[in-house]
């Protein structure tokens, strides 16, 4: 059956209520609540927001299938894209991971000394991992494509080294909730372990969708960029 792609015509409202984990975007592209019954269309015009570039993010997050080709990336102004990864990145980091980090710390107070701190070093090396891996992408290759975007030929950096170092920061909280699942001791009360997965496996889907952002639409539009400027 072939998934019916969302337009501009579609009220926001009942778009966000019908795929609430499309409410995250809204921040990140700087709509704000109380769009009341208007479009999509009419949304993104009031504040300034390209709505093919909006609809794009809309789609990769619900449609798993969904893989914009090239002529599709290069139709839709792309001015938002770098803005829009960073304030996800910001995101997770000041907001989501020291969450999660929080119930990790209630959980590790009802586990012997050992246990704790195997859980919470665990989430440490994992942050740090993240923390490290967004520093890169915002110092390296952020600039180079904004440097692109003006029509400069930035040849200090290669959206081909950035393919080869894209890790899945993914599966790293894959395993730490299969080590909830399978050592944490009875005794911890059921409540935080709940609420620590959920948040986890949340944190872990958004993660996912960021990545294929990035390597389905940042990679393919880099590389024409850097066709059309650097050759």
């Amino acid at each position: 059956m072939k998934e019916i792609l969302y337009d501009g015509n579609r009220k926001l409202s009942e778009l966000i209520t019908q795929e609430p984990e499309l409410v995250h975007i809204l921040q990140r592209v700087g709509i704000p609540l109380g769009f009341g019954d208007l479009s999509i269309a009419q949304v993104c015009q009031r504040q300034g927001l390209n709505s093919d570039f909006f609809l794009l993010l809309c789609n990769i997050y619900t449609h798993d299938r969904y893989v914009p080709d090239i002529q599709r990336i290069m139709s839709i102004p792309m001015d938002q894209l770098v803005p829009y990864l960073r304030r996800s990145h910001d995101y997770y980091v000041s907001k989501r991971l020291p969450h999660i980090q929080s119930h990790l710390h209630h959980i590790a107070e009802q586990l012997n000394q050992r246990a704790a701190t195997v859980f919470l070093r665990f989430f440490e090396l994992y942050k740090r991992e993240v923390v490290e891996h967004f520093a890169h992408e915002e110092q390296n290759v952020y600039p180079h494509v904004e440097a692109l975007q003006k029509g400069i030929a930035d040849t200090s950096y290669s959206i081909a080294t950035f393919i080869d170092s894209h890790g899945d920061l993914e599966d790293k909280l894959s395993d730490l909730v299969q080590i909830i699942f399978k050592y944490l001791p009875e005794q911890v009360i059921s409540d935080d372990a709940v609420d620590v997965v959920h948040d986890i496996l949340q944190l872990s889907n958004d993660l996912n969708k960021h990545s294929v952002i990035e390597e389905k639409v940042l990679v393919p539009y880099v590389k024409h960029l850097e066709e059309v400027v650097v050759s």
